[in-house]
């Protein structure tokens, strides 16, 4: 063993690798891209790893490896659950020869999501085990222990990490490379009546999960991950609940004159009552500390009730805690002084100076940011609807570009353009999309607006990567995680091949061109698509940079109303330009009615 000083998703990848993995799929997604990208950097031996076009995709991968006996794991943030969420609730029902565990990475605030959900909520519907780390070295053993049960049980395992176990530090204990699990998967053998998925299979199957989750609560009630530390003083007859980073903020927050007994829950589903029963024997009252949903409050009110036990429970569905957001180590200890009648801390003063605002926008000479310029200036006042998608391309919304006028998921965009094509056909609909999730979740929707006669325009926004969640590649890129170098996946194709005739490819940077593109594009019946290919900026930074010639500048302040890029500023009623962020793509010489900028390189 020895120590490294570990992010928490680091961590769980060389726990993983420290298993035994043999084969790791997902798909990017903050707070959980590190875990695959450190075991691809890291890996040694015959493991494979791969970057799925979706997670559904990464679910049924692994899926196929642990049928084969291999032990895989699958990544993905809390949202792409729902995606994998088809394979997995099946694959529970059939179950896994290898150790399979789902990394799902949960983001309470939300901090970079759509949604707040609850991955301990979806075990409990899914009836798939659970376990939620507290800190960067529980993590990094608990992925371990996971496969070990995996294996054991035959079933897929969650591991429930959440933002701030994910991106935090800690000097922690790790194996040596050679001191890594070998495994030799012994393949797969054929078995129809345990790998084909019937009705009557899943009535039997379904009965022996109940039995086991059964099981599991007393095995887990055992299990060192969930522990009871006892109560002292005068709040010795109070207790608190929690589980994951709050227990942290918990323990923060304790005074040993007025100590709580606490119960620390590291496996949500199935629930250890029996510990559960322990814990609350002699207590008048117990408060929940948990993100996001009331897991562990609702399971000890149920505990509750089967043993007749008169503790009151409190926590969110009494207005005890926060009913959402992330908690802190400030609110944990405001909840907790509360519930302990003591006095409320107050924040100090301070007189450090208020941080500016900074809203997130498109990177100076985003090519995005042309790309919606483009069309912006192309449909003038024409009735228009623009349907944006999950990427940084979402940031389009901002003033003053106001070009999403929706974001659902994944792919959405393009169905919910149909949906208000068949409302409103008077409406001129617009989809944007990027390449990355083009091919995750958006050829579907173009198949179904092809077959199903829609009109609109689709908009391949195509940086050439996954620019938001770290630049990982995908099936248009023309290289895989595992560094090999094949053949790309041809969006302008793929679109042809369903039946688009026309398909048109512009770089954006070329404002007149693209403009003319669309207008033209635009005015065709049918589904079209318009390819606005151009690299990210932060992967292909051109070396001159854009400047203003001062005697020239009229002051129009049309680059700066019309473009938003924040390299661009006014200064003495003068356009100028912060030559650190700018990157030369000519869009706000372009722009300019005077000619007053130049000296960029457009790409």
């Amino acid at each position: 063993m020895h120590t490294e000083f570990l992010m928490g998703n680091e961590a769980i990848a060389l726990g993983a690798l420290a298993a035994g993995v043999n084969v790791v799929a997902g798909y990017p997604g903050t707070p959980s891209t590190e875990v695959l990208e450190t075991v691809a950097k890291r890996k040694e031996g015959n493991v494979y790893v791969e970057w799925s076009v979706n997670e559904k995709a990464a679910m049924e991968v692994a899926a196929g490896a642990a049928y084969a006996g291999a032990r895989a794991l699958v990544t993905c943030k809390q949202v792409g659950l729902n995606v994998a969420s088809d394979p997995l609730m099946s694959l529970e029902y059939l179950g896994v020869k290898g150790g399979m565990v789902v990394l799902v990475a949960d983001d309470p605030g939300p901090i970079s999501s759509q949604t707040e959900q609850d991955t301990r909520t979806f075990a409990q519907f899914s009836k798939v085990p659970c376990l939620d780390p507290s800190g960067v070295q529980e993590a990094y053993e608990m992925v371990q222990e996971a496969f070990e049960l995996s294996e054991r049980i035959g079933s897929p395992v969650f591991l429930r990490p959440t933002t701030r176990v994910d991106h935090g530090y800690e000097a922690i204990e790790v194996a040596e490379q050679d001191e890594w699990l070998v495994r030799q998967p012994e393949g797969f053998v054929k078995d129809s009546s345990r790998w084909v998925i019937f009705p009557r299979l899943s009535v039997v199957n379904h009965a022996k999960i109940e039995a086991r989750n059964a099981s599991l609560s007393d095995e887990f009630s055992a299990s060192p991950r969930n522990f009871v530390l006892p109560g002292a003083g005068e709040c010795a007859r109070k207790g608190i609940a929690t589980h994951g980073i709050s227990y942290t903020y918990v323990s923060d927050n304790l005074d040993e004159a007025c100590l709580p007994r606490v119960l620390r829950v590291g496996t949500p589903f199935p629930f250890p009552e029996r510990l559960a029963v322990e814990f609350l024997q002699g207590l008048d009252e117990v408060l929940c500390v948990e993100e996001l949903d009331p897991v562990i409050e609702r399971a000890l009110i149920a505990v509750c009730g089967r043993h007749g036990l008169t503790t009151k429970i409190r926590g969110k569905l009494t207005g005890d805690v926060q009913p959402s957001g992330e908690n802190t180590v400030e609110s944990v200890g405001e909840a907790i002084a509360r519930f302990l009648g003591k006095e409320v801390p107050q924040p100090q003063p301070s007189d450090a100076p208020q941080l500016p605002v900074r809203p997130p926008v498109l990177c100076a000479g985003c090519p995005h940011r042309a790309s919606f310029y483009a069309v912006k200036k192309a449909m003038g006042k024409r009735k228009t609807i623009y349907c944006g998608d999950i990427g940084c391309y979402t940031l389009g919304n901002a003033q003053p570009l106001d070009m999403v006028d929706t974001c659902l998921c994944m792919g959405a965009g393009i169905n919910i353009a149909q949906g208000v094509f068949h409302v409103e056909p008077d409406t001129a609909c617009f989809a944007f999309v990027g390449d990355s999730t083009f091919f995750a979740s958006g050829i579907t929707g173009v198949v179904n607006a092809f077959y199903n006669q829609a009109n609109l325009t689709v908009v391949i926004l195509d940086n050439s990567t996954t620019a938001m969640t770290g630049h990982q590649p995908h099936p248009g890129t023309g290289r895989t995680m595992m560094g090999e170098v094949v053949q790309k996946v041809s969006i302008e194709a793929i679109l042809r091949a369903i039946g688009l005739t026309t398909v048109e490819t512009v770089n954006p940077l070329d404002h007149e061109l693209a403009v003319e593109t669309v207008r033209r594009v635009a005015d065709e019946p049918g589904v079209k698509a318009i390819i606005f290919k151009s690299p990210c900026v932060v992967l292909a930074r051109p070396q001159a940079t854009s400047k203003v010639d001062a005697s020239a500048c009229i002051g129009c302040q049309r680059c700066i109303r019309e473009l938003g890029c924040p390299a661009l500023a006014l200064r003495d009623g003068k356009a100028v330009i912060d030559e650190t962020q700018c990157s030369g793509c000519t869009l706000c010489e372009q722009v300019c009615p005077v000619g007053a900028i130049s000296g960029g390189e457009r790409l």
